[in-house]
């Protein structure tokens, strides 16, 4: 390998959210990796998806958010990988691409976000702000078998990962278990979030552990808010699919142009609603200043009666059921007879009256016509009407910041791979197109599979970016850092002939002998750069030699040697 293709190889082993987001194809290659590990498809076993057979992919897709919430934890520890530094990592970089244009898309290298990110002080609330010097946090994402580890960690009594992760998870877990297809998932990585676009039904996102529906996306509830936040006031750096990937930050784009229109249209519907009686209700319980304009009319026993807006929300934060879906019958009824108006409130609209309005006039608020005429029908109500109509505006549709679609389209082979075949026949697919598929040698790569892949990107990301293992053994000798690794479970995270880095060892604190003796050599090297080390690998027997020799006990039965 080159130069830099010895950095994009060894960006996925490491995963590091700067590496994913100058190689745009290792996004996907984790999702890869995940699909060929053991870990997901063993979930296709148990009872509560066992049971789901026959289903709907929709309905598994449900049933899977509940487990992933039970399971994982989302985990917002950036220095749970480590500290690196802005120099280092903008050094590495700038020969892909310039410092000036990470810093505008990372949030690690200068990125603030937009007004709304300024309003709510998104640094600070995720973390950031502390890191004002050079120093910065290695944030790294994880492969499932790096997710379900966080067990074996202080302080985490379930599986664990951050945004990132998760998203890598939901697009392995919805394929493998739900068995949506993979053209129908589409990754969308934001400075601050990653989550993706499951284009069933009306269209499905993750967000972190969750998912949120299209009819969740409008409710207007606290959770909502928060879920809408990165497509509302983001820029999307990069979309990934089995198809490709197109960058925010670079002309050339491998996804085909039919794909990203078809995504493109699909977000956007997903995106926007008509204004409805559900959809306004949803409008004012999200905007609660808006609420001492409007009043509700219900009939009963022949006659009309009136309610303040937000005397009947406060109904609904109490009950089970809401205003204007197929539950808001039940709720009126909960409503005490005293609370009701026999009369119309002048000073106030009825949300049926506006309904009606914008029914009748065919009102697209998007419009100028429609806003304009939306302005009119409520100024004698609602004193600051124009902020009112922009905030509906607002509410009822997003307009997504995707990369410009005027790309040059180079589509590769595209990834394709069956909901019926099984993990074994993945595998086998996988291997034969990865000559030919630059994502997919990745993904063996993110595997961590050292029997088919070249050990030099393994090597160096072990000595150069784990940065955990060499703090935590800071104060400790060479030879109180082997009987360290000696006293740990000689037992790795990875099955077969995958191999765990350093970092992962000393987080997790359970090692293979091969492992613990790429550890031990990442200590050595990062105290004396000038040893030559060699890692004599034979089956079982692993001995590391430097200015002194360590054995260590492997059963990955490798063979292999490395001089570092």
């Amino acid at each position: 390998m080159n130069s830099e293709q010895i950095e994009k190889y060894s960006s996925a082993i490491t995963l590091s959210d700067m590496e994913i987001f100058v190689f745009g194809e290792l996004m996907f290659s984790l999702v890869l990796a995940n699909i060929m590990s053991p870990i997901i498809w063993q979930w296709r076993e148990l009872d509560c998806f066992k049971k789901l057979a026959g289903k709907s992919s929709y309905k598994k897709l449900m049933r899977l958010k509940q487990f992933i919430i039970d399971e994982f934890e989302f985990n917002l520890d950036l220095e749970t990988w480590g500290l690196t530094s802005r120099t280092k990592e903008l050094n590495r970089f700038a020969k892909f691409i310039s410092p000036d244009d990470i810093a505008k898309s990372n949030a690690l290298f200068g990125y603030q976000g937009d007004k709304y990110y300024f309003d709510v002080d998104i640094r600070r609330h995720f973390g950031l702000d502390k890191y004002d010097s050079d120093i910065i946090p290695y944030w790294k994402t994880e492969t499932i078998e790096a997710m379900n580890a966080f067990r074996l960690k202080d302080g985490y009594e379930t599986a664990a990962g951050e945004c990132v992760s998760l998203s890598a998870l939901y697009a392995a877990a919805a394929f493998i278990v739900c068995q949506i297809p993979l053209e129908d998932i589409y990754m969308i990585l934001t400075p601050l979030h990653s989550q993706n676009f499951i284009d069933i039904q009306d269209g499905v996102l993750t967000n972190n552990r969750r998912l949120v529906t299209k009819t969740m996306w409008f409710n207007g509830t606290t959770i909502s808010d928060k879920a809408q936040r990165a497509l509302r006031n983001e820029n999307v750096t990069i979309l990934a699919h089995s198809s490709g990937y197109v960058h925010c930050m670079y002309g050339r784009a491998t996804m085909s142009k039919k794909a990203y229109t078809h995504f493109s249209q699909r977000l956007g519907q997903y995106l926007s609603a008509d204004i409805n009686s559900l959809i306004l209700a949803n409008f004012l319980r999200s905007h609660s200043e808006y609420q001492k304009h409007f009043q509700f009319c219900r009939e009963h026993r022949g006659q009309k009666k009136y309610i303040k807006a937000e005397v009947l929300f406060h109904y609904e934060h109490g009950s089970n059921f809401r205003i204007a879906d197929e539950t808001f019958g039940k709720l009126l009824v909960e409503v005490s007879d005293e609370d009701y108006s026999p009369y119309k409130l002048s000073d106030r609209i009825c949300c049926e009256q506006l309904k009606s309005f914008i029914d009748y006039e065919k009102i697209d608020i998007r419009t100028d016509r429609g806003a304009e005429a939306m302005k009119n029908y409520l100024k004698p109500f609602v004193p600051d009407v124009q902020q009112f109509v922009k905030s509906l505006a607002k509410f009822v549709h997003t307009e997504a910041k995707l990369p410009s679609p005027d790309k040059n389209y180079v589509p590769n082979n595209p990834i394709t791979l069956s909901v019926n075949q099984s993990r074994e026949q993945i595998i086998e697919y996988m291997q034969s197109v990865r000559g030919d598929n630059t994502t997919a040698d990745l993904a063996f790569y993110a595997y961590r599979d050292m029997e088919s892949c070249d050990w030099a990107p393994f090597i160096k990301a072990a000595v150069e970016r784990n940065p955990v293992s060499i703090q935590m053994t800071d104060s400790m000798s060479i030879e109180d850092v082997y009987v360290w690794l000696e006293q740990m479970k000689n037992v790795s995270i990875y099955d077969g002939k995958r191999i765990a880095g350093p970092d992962e060892v000393a987080n997790y604190k359970t090692g293979d002998g091969l492992e613990k003796a790429f550890l031990l050599a990442n200590i050595i090297r990062q105290r004396d750069p000038e040893q030559d080390i060699k890692i004599a690998v034979d089956n079982n027997d692993v001995l590391l030699e430097g200015a002194d020799q360590y054995r260590f006990t492997s059963s990955k039965g490798l063979k292999k040697l490395v001089n570092i």
